[in-house]
This record gives structure tokens, sequence and C-alpha cells, in this order.
């Protein structure tokens, strides 16, 4: 199986060019993702901008999981897989496009999937992950996942393809190289005039490697910007030392491949973490999520789902209220993924 021939243009194969041999990318989006100013999410002292990942992706399925894909597909098919395994929730937007991507590349996909509580958008996901072509297995408990992994894992066992493990979020030092590339990308939008430095930048937390890539990037391209960090999921491990201790992993993963740099200082004021917006776990909505989704679509046509990115703004909006971001200006990333 080969991929494509398109330009893969990335950032990160720029600024360390002795990886680009080991460590192959595949563009399956149009960069760099616009930013524009949220006049009308300006509420408080720093003015707000985005960054809109909700497009990002050339079909199927936008956001962040498709820039952590461009490094985790390949990786795939340069050691001979042909089954992708990877776990989520029912309603798992990470899912979907491991299911819609892979397809795309000739890869077939095995889903356990854990419940989580359902409303309008969960059925909507699950209708969508059916009909994605995906073999999928209802675990219902994240303790039945662990245990059924390995027996599905063995089932598509084949002689010199075993199964291609993507970790929930996709959020393995691999897949992190996504998100280093758009902290790049990030610094560069700075450099063009197109976005102030911004001292924040608001992200959702589900499984840690979107945050952990920014981290990273936004270091290595010499910004300053911190990472300000809106935990919606209780299910894994999401805490500072878990998300520094990713970036490190990241980091001997480039050294591993041959990147030769001076890795940046990473210290534990570069990252702040809230868990006040989680409400009564992963997938649970909240009232201030709720209002804070339809601000952002009345005031700046803006379209949020109830998990992650509606959780991230209700936090950027409140601390932003309270003075927490200083003069700003604060970056809201929107990792939405429908299209």
């Amino acid at each position: 199986m080969e991929l494509d021939n398109r330009p893969t243009s990335s950032l990160l194969h720029a600024r360390l060019p002795e990886v680009a041999g080991n460590l192959p990318f595949h563009r399956l989006g149009a960069a760099p993702t616009p930013v524009r100013p949220l006049p009308g999410l300006t509420i408080g002292a720093a003015p707000v901008w985005l960054k809109d990942e909700s497009g990002y992706g050339d079909g199927g399925w936008g956001g962040n999981k498709v820039r952590k894909l461009e490094w985790l597909l390949p990786e795939a098919i340069r050691t001979g897989r042909r089954t992708l395994l990877t776990v989520g929730g029912i309603g798992t937007n990470w899912g979907l496009a491991v299911a819609l991507y892979g397809r795309d590349l000739g890869l077939r996909t095995v889903l356990a999937l854990i419940d989580q509580p359902v409303d309008e958008h969960v059925r909507a996901q699950l209708a969508r992950l059916r009909a994605s072509g995906a073999e999928i297995h209802r675990t219902h408990t994240k303790l039945r996942t662990i245990l059924t992994a390995p027996l599905l894992y063995a089932k598509h066992w084949r002689p010199g393809a075993a199964p291609y493990y993507l970790p929930a979020g996709g959020s393995a030092p691999l897949g992190v190289l996504g998100y280093v590339e758009a902290g790049l990308e990030i610094a560069a939008q700075v450099r063009a005039g197109d976005l102030p430095e911004p001292s924040h930048v608001v992200t959702a937390i589900g499984s840690g490697g979107t945050a952990a890539g920014l981290i990273l990037g936004l270091r290595l391209a010499g910004l300053r910007t911190r990472v300000f960090g809106v935990v919606v999921n209780d299910t894994l491990r999401l805490d500072a030392p878990a998300l520094l201790g990713l970036v490190d992993r990241t980091t001997a993963l480039l050294r591993e491949r041959g990147a030769r740099f001076d890795a940046p200082a990473i210290a534990a004021d570069h990252l702040e973490l809230t868990r006040d917006w989680l409400g009564p776990g992963y997938g649970h909505p909240i009232p201030a999520a709720a209002a804070a989704a339809a601000t952002a679509h009345d005031d700046e046509g803006l379209d949020l789902e109830p998990v992650y990115t509606a959780k991230a703004l209700a936090a950027l909006l409140a601390r932003n209220a309270d003075g927490g971001f200083g003069a700003g200006p604060v970056l809201f990333l929107n990792t939405n993924g429908p299209r």
C-alpha cells in the first residue's frame, strides 16, 4: 500500500529536516487553519481570537484528530499494517476520524466503544460510526475495554501485519506531533502578522495530545504562549505531570528518529489546567457550556459541541471575565469536527 504523492509541506520537517526520512507525514487537510478575532466573545481584558480547526481535513471529519492521523496513518502503512484498533466513547470524534481517513488509505478500523451519556449529538455520531465501515464492539466500560482489547488484537492479528493500536484520541508521542505542527503554524501566523502573539491558547483536554503538542511546538518556535487546558475527561489521567511526561516522550521520539536539536526548556508554568468545567464526568453536559455555545453561535457564527469545545469556551469566558488572562490576547482553539 502506498500513499499518494501530494506535497507534504510539514513545518516540522522544515524545522528538523533530518527526521523527514524516518517520520513519514501525509497531509490530510488545508493548512494553515484560519485565525480571526472574536469581538463578540471578548468579555474581559484580554481580546479573544480564534484558531478554527473545525474545517481541517480533506473530507469526512475535521477537527484536531486529523492532525494526529497525518503522522499515525503513514506510520501504520510504513510498518505494513492493515488494521487499526482504537478505543473511545460511543460519540467519539476520534474513532470516526480514524475510520474515515483510514478507509481512504485502505486500512480497516476496529473500534471498542464505552458508554457515555446519550443525547442528540451522540446518537448522530453513533449513526456515523456505524455507517463508516468500522467494526464496532460495544464494550460499555473502561474495564471491559481493557479486557477486550487484547482479544480484538489477537482476532485481527496476521503474520507480518499485526493490528496497529492507536490510544484514545491518538495521544501517543507520534500523534502528538500533529499539534507540534500546529504550534509551529501558530508561530508562523504570528510572524506573518495574521495574529498577535497570544499570552495563552485555550483548548479542551480529552486525552492530552493536543495540549502536549502545543506546549512543545510553541516552545520550539520561540513563542512565550502558555497553554490553558480545560479537562473534560475523567476516565484518563490528565494532570500536569502526565501531560509534561507526554511532552518528554515526544521529544525522545524525535531524537530516536534522528532529530538533532536542543530541546526547549519546558516549565510547569507553561501549562495550566482546570477541572472546574468537567461537570459530573466525561460527556455530561453542563449549563455553562450550553450557554457558551449559544453565545458563540449567536454572536460569532461559531458552532461548538457539548463534550469538548463548549466546556473549553465556558472556561475561557469565565476566566477572562475575572481577569485571569491579563491583557492577553487569548487564542481559543476550536477543535470541533463536524463537516
